[in-house]
C-alpha cells in the first residue's frame, strides 16, 4: 500500500469506485436530459410547412403539432368537387406534421447518441 498527498492511502489501482462510476453516470443522464430537453424546445419552435396538389394547398404546423396556417389556391376550389379539396388539405396537414415528427425524431437520437430510451418508457 502506497501514501500520496493528493490521493491518500491506495493500493496502486487507479480504478474508479461503484459510488464513482454511479457518480459519473448520473451526470452523463443529467447532461443528456439537458441536451434532449434544449433539442425539443428547438424542434417545438421550429415551422414545417408541406405542399400537395401542384401546390394549390399547402400546410404549416409547428414542432408542437398545432397547425399555423393552411394556404388555397383559388384555382383549387370546385363548388362541384369538394371532397377533393378536403382531401389535398387533409395530405397537407398529414405531411407537415409527418415533418414534425421526423424532425423530433431525428433530434432526440442526436441528442442521445442514438440510445433507444423506449426500454426506460420514454
Amino acid at each position: 500500500m502506497s501514501y500520496s498527498a493528493r490521493r491518500g492511502f491506495s493500493n496502486g489501482s487507479m480504478k474508479p469506485t461503484g459510488a464513482q462510476r454511479q457518480q459519473e453516470m448520473q451526470e452523463k443522464i443529467q447532461q443528456m436530459q439537458e441536451e434532449m430537453a434544449k433539442a425539443q424546445s428547438q424542434v417545438e419552435e421550429a415551422e414545417f410547412s408541406a405542399s400537395v396538389g401542384g401546390g394549390v394547398v399547402s400546410a404549416k404546423v409547428n414542432g408542437k403539432k398545432e397547425v399555423l396556417s393552411v394556404t388555397i389556391q383559388p384555382d383549387a376550389v370546385d363548388p362541384e368537387d369538394v371532397e377533393m379539396l378536403q382531401d389535398l388539405v387533409v395530405s397537407a396537414v398529414n405531411e407537415a406534421l409527418r415533418q414534425a415528427d421526423e424532425a423530433m425524431q431525428n433530434s432526440m437520437a442526436r441528442a442521445t447518441g442514438g440510445l433507444n430510451l423506449g426500454a426506460f418508457g420514454l
